[in-house]
């Protein structure tokens, strides 16, 4: 049996699926659901608890809400109702109209049911429109309340009451449909930022490797026709095209290389493991840095090279990384305290050459030796560029996006809904003083009216500077102190009040929710409200005032909950489709540089043999030279279709035609070929790979081994096909030893590339040195 190294890879970003928008949409409905129904229900139990209410009044006040509550909850609740339709705006006058015909049986102990229709309105109209309607909705109800309240105390309370509820309908039900937009968004953003990414490869393509493969050409064609004329002018021009086809190949790879990204996180991890695992002291301190890909991706390789001359000294005991940035400047340090062997300088100064040039390159500065304490420095400095990364352009451009204006408009929105709440708790304390006239209820209570307002405005500027902000850290001991802040803002004021105690309990019932873990939370919001019907209880409250109290803070709690939960929930998301276009964009650039490697290498590599070969036969066969330029112009026209196949899309790749190329290329370097393909039709992505298998296993054989015979074989098995490629060459040139296992670290791109391919189909590559010292390739793949 060979002795093999089994290569797989996992397929890019193959991250789990957020399952967070799905458990949105479930608690957002059932939040919707019961501050609905709870804030219609206080309407129908005001009529059906009047004194000489009957059964038909009853029953007619159950037919009044029963179509407004289900027009809002199984229409203009639901996400995936379009709302910009002419269906939507007559459910609207459907609703409005059943919402205020209740006042002329019931006066105004319905006028809840209008705010469902304001709320509504802000939802089906451009805010213009939108807000229009609502102010008419609004002005409606009002006059409807300043018409039946009995004092004005009361009608104050009941219109800013019904203002706050019918702006938390309209918070509640959009921002849940922005939940589902920005999920169904996500492809879209996507599909941008790899568009913008291939704008970018497509110009790097036609600067790096357009001139020099026209060049190419152009030089080949003047060989063809010096080769009757002029046999040494004709041997400078090949010595050019193989140049050439040299440098781009070098080209290639090297942008191939730089296409890779490298994550810093990644890089870092490994670098305090190894340098652990050497008994060195690790302190890492990484800053969260939104950077640029190619810039990270040089932070990593700068981070890589330095860990790496870290192990190349003695005496290391302690090792700090730290990255900052600061002033538009981004800094890597790697500092320690040892000292260098003495074998060791030159070999770490051209490592550190190499990287200090990719550095400056990029425009900034790279320094490394002992600094004034004695210890030995790093230090890596970088310019934060301005322009936008594809991604940011494509969220930019992105429908239904989460931008700076509709985080404004929800956060002044959410700043009203939260003031109103407020002055709804000061109109109550009005009450409560039992004077209608203000001036006489303002002179007699000054004390109670200023202590009232002041805790009440502490209450709303706790919420609205910290507990409502979205990018504030909920779960931390900061959170957990102002949390008890706001509990005794609620609470205290109990003692100096009594029985006038006038607060917003419901407030600290939803934050707690937010902020202490669920089980915790959801305890202390049921002592919230449970203490609070005591409190009403012992001051003389009756069983359906206890009930109303207890329901209220029901409703207000989970309004407060889910307004704040979902606009951080907006937010969250809204970084979520940056990441994964981010990550999209990865794995374009992967794509790309695979792509370039696996098929521009080859033909780079054929060009440059054959135009050797041709410098060497063209005094002793002057047909076949001729022949073999014929077959370098083919290559060079076929390596441009392939230039601009890699910057538009994946390409499809003839097998037949890959293992013909191959073979052609053995033979001109002198390998004794054997093809066998013996395959069906097979499908376009299983011949694609192989293809691209075939080809970088051939190029492979002409760069790494001395080879005197290849066979190549593609044969069908019993679930799938199998490629192989058989060589007599030495690897990398070391002699074969079949007696040990061939383990390979770190794959070279080649064997990289192929794995991944062949993973993506569910497929294995193996590669390694069988018992007769051959080596062989070999990649199976489901079909």
């Amino acid at each position: 049996m060979p002795e093999q190294l089994a290569v797989t890879a996992e397929p890019l970003g193959t991250a789990g699926i957020d399952r967070r928008p799905r458990r949105a949409l479930f608690l957002a409905g059932l939040i919707i659901t019961v501050v609905f129904v709870n804030s219609c229900l206080f309407g129908l139990l005001a009529v059906l608890l009047r004194p000489g209410v009957d059964f038909w009044q009853g029953l007619l006040a159950v037919l009044y809400v029963g179509p407004v509550l289900a027009i809002q909850l199984l229409y203009f609740s639901r996400p995936a109702v379009r709302l910009d339709t002419r269906l939507a705006k007559g459910m609207l006058v459907v609703q409005a109209c059943l919402a205020y015909l209740p006042t002329l049986h019931f006066e105004a102990a319905l006028s809840s049911l209008t705010t469902l229709a304001a709320g509504s309105a802000l939802l089906l109209f451009r805010p213009r429109t939108g807000w229009t309607v609502f102010t008419v909705f609004m002005a409606g109800t009002t006059w409807i309340l300043w018409t039946y309240d009995d004092t004005w105390l009361g009608a104050v309370f009941d219109s800013i009451t019904a203002i706050f509820y019918a702006l938390v309908v309209y918070l509640l039900t959009w921002l849940a449909r922005l939940v589902t937009e920005l999920h169904q968004a996500r492809t879209e953003l996507a599909r941008r930022a790899v568009a913008e990414q291939r704008l970018a490869f497509a110009r790097d393509l036609h600067d790096l490797l357009g001139l020099s493969l026209s060049a190419i050409a152009l030089k080949g064609e003047l060989v063809h026709r010096l080769l009757r004329k002029s046999l040494d002018r004709a041997r400078e021009e090949l010595a050019e095209i193989t140049g050439i086809a040299q440098r781009t190949l070098s080209d290639v790879r090297s942008v191939a290389r730089g296409y890779r990204e490298l994550s810093l996180d990644k890089e870092s991890r490994t670098a305090v493991s190894l340098l652990s695992a050497s008994n060195v002291a690790v302190r890492l301190d990484l800053e969260q840095v939104k950077l640029p890909v190619k810039l990270r991706t040089l932070l990593a390789k700068v981070l890589r090279e330095g860990v790496t001359n870290v192990l190349r000294y003695t005496g290391v005991e302690q090792c700090e990384i730290t990255v900052r940035e600061s002033a538009g400047q981004v800094a890597l340090e790697i500092v320690h305290d040892g000292t260098a062997h003495e074998d060791v300088p030159a070999e770490t100064a051209e490592s550190l050459r190499e990287v200090t040039a990719e550095v400056s390159g990029h425009g900034g500065t790279l320094n490394a030796g002992p600094d004034a304490s004695g210890r030995w420095r790093l230090r890596a400095e970088l310019p934060v560029p301005d322009q936008a990364e594809p991604t940011e352009t494509a969220l930019a451009q992105a429908p239904g996006h989460w931008s700076r204006i509709d985080a404004r408009n929800v956060q002044w929105t959410l700043t009203v809904v939260f003031i109103l709440f407020g002055l709804s708790a000061m109109a109550r304390a009005f009450m409560l003083t039992g004077f209608d006239d203000l001036w006489t209820a303002l002179t007699e209570n000054t004390w109670y009216i200023a202590f009232t307002a002041g805790y009440l405005i502490a209450l709303i500027t706790l919420q609205l500077s910290y507990f409502a902000r979205p990018n504030v850290r909920l779960r931390s001991r900061q959170s957990y102190a102002l949390l008890l802040v706001q509990a005794c803002l609620t609470f205290l004021p109990l003692i100096p009040l009594g029985s006038t105690w006038v607060s917003l309990p419901s407030l600290f019932a939803g934050t707690a929710l937010l902020v202490l873990p669920p089980l915790l939370g959801w305890t202390a919001f049921a002592m919230t409200a449970a203490g609070v019907v005591l409190v009403r209880i012992e001051y003389g409250t009756d069983f359906i005032g206890g009930f109303y109290s207890f329901a209220s803070i029901l409703n207000t709690g989970l309004m407060v909950f889910g307004l704040i939960w979902l606009i951080r929930l907006v937010t969250e998301l809204g970084e979520t489709r940056k990441r994964l276009a981010e990550v999209a964009v990865a794995e374009e650039r992967l794509r790309f540089a695979r792509d370039l490697h696996d098929l521009l290498g080859m033909s780079l590599s054929a060009i440059a043999l054959k135009s050797e070969l041709t410098s060497r036969i063209m005094d002793i066969d002057t047909d076949r030279a001729s022949d073999e330029l014929l077959e370098i112009l083919g290559l060079t026209r076929q390596a441009l279709t392939d230039v601009r196949s890699v910057a538009s899309g994946y390409r499809e790749l003839s097998l037949d035609q890959e293992s013909r190329s191959a073979q052609a290329v053995l033979v001109a370097a002198d390998v004794q070929v054997r093809l066998e393909i013996e395959h069906e039709d097979l499908p376009p992505t299983v011949r694609t790979v192989l293809a691209v298998v075939l080809r970088e296993g051939v190029t492979n054989v002409l760069r790494h081994s001395k080879v005197e015979r290849c066979e190549i074989a593609v044969r069908r098995i019993a679930d799938g096909v199998a490629l192989d490629i058989v060589n007599d060459g030495v690897e990398n040139g070391r002699p074969p030893k079949p007696e040990r296992p061939v383990r390979v670290e770190a794959a070279g791109s080649g064997i990289t590339n192929m794995s991944d391919r062949v993973a993506g189909l569910g497929g294995e590559l193996t590669a390694g040195v069988e018992a007769d010292g051959r080596f062989r390739l070999r990649a199976v793949v489901p079909v």
